[in-house]
């Protein structure tokens, strides 16, 4: 499981350090996609394999389904992970999350996001603020 955040720099190669911890879970291979609240989302290929047949199963007749399946599966690209636990970040997702040099590694379960520091403060902020209110709607999901 991953959980836990950490402050992390992506260097002049496009090299991002993944912490010890997760690298162990992850393995020598993973997946990196787009994410949601314009994030990256990493997997383990295992974990991705179980998303991506879910995916599949989406319902090709529904505009929503299509486009999530697209978002996930097109901006997917495997990353090797090299003796120092450095992956290789796309330019495109790069683009796509805003990342710049100092980015936020934060464990999210079965899931990696990969966050520029400075979106990363204005999402927990603004979460961090409506708790309460977000807490009273996952009632109704019987959390």
């Amino acid at each position: 499981m991953f959980i836990g955040e950490y402050k992390y720099s992506i260097d002049e190669k496009k090299r991002l350090a993944i912490p010890g911890k997760f690298r162990q879970l992850l393995g020598k291979k993973a997946v990196i996609t787009r994410g949601l609240d314009q994030c990256l989302f990493l997997y383990s290929s295992k974990e991705w394999g179980t998303l991506a047949k879910k995916l599949a199963q989406l319902p090709l007749s529904q505009s929503d389904a299509r486009g999530f399946a697209r978002l996930m599966l097109t901006g997917a690209m495997e990353v090797d992970l090299d003796n120092l636990g450095r992956i290789l970040v796309p330019d495109y997702l790069k683009t796509y999350a805003f990342l710049k040099k100092k980015v936020i590694i934060a464990g999210v379960f079965n899931r990696i996001e990969v966050w520029d520091e400075i979106k990363w403060q204005q999402y927990k902020k603004k979460t961090e603020t409506a708790v309460g209110d977000i807490a009273e709607r996952l009632k109704e999901l019987g959390v």
